[in-house]
């Protein structure tokens, strides 16, 4: 099973924080499925898309773009609308794109009501060329990879605004910027990645693959080496948690011993119950976390040299 601790930085001691993770695999307890969040949290907002006027296109590009958008959100089972004159209280999704040398990022911000930025995302970058020349087609390339990330931030959001007190209502729920996972075989990076994704958006977080806004960053390592046992590997999980100006705030610290190759194709249930107590924990860091300088900057990213930083004691054994 899984050794589970989360460790605060700056502390001498350790906070047990989890308790144990389970005997290893699991089953997914139910498999919920891509479209759980939408149907558990129905939105209770309108999501107005105004045709862009900061995304390098045309004016009837930028109303095929939102076109485009809403209904890749709609599909989402997001209720979504191109509007040029937003209501008052209409949430809205801001579309841009920046010039990055020969290639054009598109990029993607949910505002509130009052205007106030909750969550950020982006797409891949596209070609200038092509997007100078853009048509619908590309546009539904393009919205239908932001739209599902959109969805989830939209999810958290109101999660979070439905379960948190007024004051931390009117901050926002947290925003963390996943920076990625590191060092696993197999398909370890992505399976951990995506899993504490969808648990920390579940425990109230918007996470995000944008640095821009966020308060936090986690960085995870994995080490896969052999154990003391012949044919069996130890698994040593590390997820960073660090402040928007690199200070580091804690690490939850996962061990558990496998069958040796077993995680060098499928992490599978792994990944999912390896996630999901890390969750618990990355909350636990949050939680205790001193409060930190304000963040002049929104487009300011958690610093790698303090996510990668060795930490204060060794690893928890």
């Amino acid at each position: 099973m899984f050794s589970c601790k989360a460790r605060l930085a700056g502390l001498g001691c350790l906070l047990l924080a989890l308790a144990s993770c389970g005997d290893l695999p699991q089953p997914y307890r139910g498999r919920p499925g891509g479209q759980a969040g939408v149907l558990a949290i129905p939105l209770a907002l309108r999501i107005a898309v105004p045709p862009p006027e900061q995304a390098l296109l045309a004016s009837s590009q930028a109303k095929s773009y939102a076109e485009a958008m809403t209904s890749a959100l709609q599909a989402q089972d997001v209720p979504a609308t191109v509007t040029e004159a937003p209501k008052p209280l209409d949430w809205r999704v801001e579309m841009t794109a920046d010039r990055q040398g020969q290639k054009v990022r598109p990029r993607f911000r949910l505002l509130d009501g009052d205007l106030k930025e909750q969550a950020a995302t982006e797409a891949s970058p596209v070609a200038l060329r092509d997007w100078a020349e853009a048509d619908r087609p590309l546009f539904n390339r393009v919205a239908a990879e932001a739209a599902p990330k959109l969805t989830q931030m939209l999810l958290a959001v109101e999660a979070a605004r439905k379960s948190t007190t007024p004051a931390a209502l009117a901050a926002g729920p947290p925003r963390i910027y996943m920076r990625g996972v590191a060092g696993a075989p197999g398909d370890g990076n992505a399976a951990l990645a995506a899993r504490i994704k969808e648990f920390l958006g579940g425990d109230g977080f918007v996470v995000q693959d944008s640095a821009q806004g966020a308060t936090y960053g986690l960085h995870t390592e994995v080490r896969v080496v052999p154990a003391g046992t012949p044919g069996v590997e130890r698994v040593e999980i590390q997820w960073i948690i660090s402040r928007w100006d690199g200070e580091e705030l804690g690490r939850v610290v996962q061990m558990n011993e496998v069958p040796a190759g077993r995680l060098n194709r499928l992490w599978g249930d792994i990944a999912y119950v390896a996630a999901q107590e890390a969750s618990a924990g990355v909350k636990t860091v949050v939680a205790n976390a001193q409060p930190g300088p304000a963040n002049p900057d929104t487009g300011a990213a958690p610093k790698p040299e303090a996510a990668n930083a060795a930490p204060a004691a060794a690893l928890v054994r």
